[in-house]
């Protein structure tokens, strides 16, 4: 080999994975296990409400080519969980992919808050996500997942190689949801594809705990108008006896986060404490 062939040698891709364990200690939740491996972190800050936060980062500040991140998680009967991100999840150029999967147990009468920042995949990157959530009887989920179109300012709008994210959410060996986006211009130019708008999301929220929140968010999101040029479009779906489904898509990522808060402005007082009110 010689030493032009060993500077473009590819590097090996980081494999990253953590488990988390959440359990009710009186009335509060504890972090019970949080173990992880190197890119990933998990970052357990403390707060004023009853449940228990984590966040996540990656050294690095992103994924890069053959990185591939895996966390189980499991929430004991009774606890409240906060699972977000400490930054965007950036996917940085990635001709052999990187890969991101989450699997999720959350026990009777429990509380799991899904609620990462978006993914930004730039130019050239190709990255996989599967999210598998198993909820028992009684228990309850906030799943937020937003993507955006990448960094648009620099001409990278919608430039990613690939994108393809999966959920699959259970309860009782049920399927309660079962779907795969896939974004990849082999199917046609994403830019084209997708017109104006540069943010995608999904809010899911299932369970007895989400009764009040659900009912007003489907009577206010299932209800407005969608007009011509539209900056936002979000419609509201039910999903069986105790779920509903969000879709929203707009033409800035800003837009978007704002009004996925805006539905998700009950969980402070869900949790006993605001998980953004140090990012306003």
């Amino acid at each position: 080999m010689t030493l032009n062939e060993l500077s473009v040698a590819p590097r090996p891709g980081r494999a990253g994975d953590a488990r988390l364990g959440f359990e009710r200690v009186g009335n509060r939740t504890v972090v019970r296990t949080a173990l992880a491996h190197s890119p990933l972190r998990l970052l357990t800050p403390r707060n004023h409400g009853h449940a228990a936060w984590v966040y996540t980062s990656s050294l690095g500040g992103g994924l890069v080519d053959g990185d591939h991140l895996s966390l189980e998680l499991d929430v004991a009967e009774g606890a409240a969980a906060l699972l977000s991100s400490q930054g965007a999840n950036r996917v940085y150029r990635s001709p052999r992919g990187c890969r991101s999967e989450l699997s999720a147990r959350v026990a009777p009468g429990a509380l799991l808050a899904l609620v990462p920042d978006p993914t930004m995949c730039f130019a050239g990157a190709r990255y996989s996500q599967h999210q598998d959530v198993q909820l028992a009887p009684g228990a309850s989920l906030v799943l937020m997942d937003v993507v955006t179109a990448g960094r648009s300012a620099n001409g990278e709008r919608w430039a990613f190689t690939h994108y393809t994210s999966s959920l699959r959410v259970h309860r009782e060996g049920r399927a309660l949801l079962d779907e795969r986006w896939l974004l990849d211009p082999a199917h046609g130019a994403l830019p084209e594809r997708l017109g104006r708008f540069d943010a995608l999301c999904t809010v899911l929220l299932v369970g007895p705990a989400l009764d009040s929140a659900r009912e007003a968010l489907a009577g206010h999101v299932g209800t407005l108008p969608v007009t011509p040029r539209a900056g936002l479009v979000c419609s509201a779906s039910p999903l069986g006896p105790d779920g509903l489904v969000l879709r929203g898509a707009a033409t800035s990522a800003e837009a978007l986060l704002r009004t996925t808060r805006e539905w998700l402005s009950f969980l402070p007082s869900l949790l006993g404490d605001d998980p953004w009110a140090r990012r306003a």
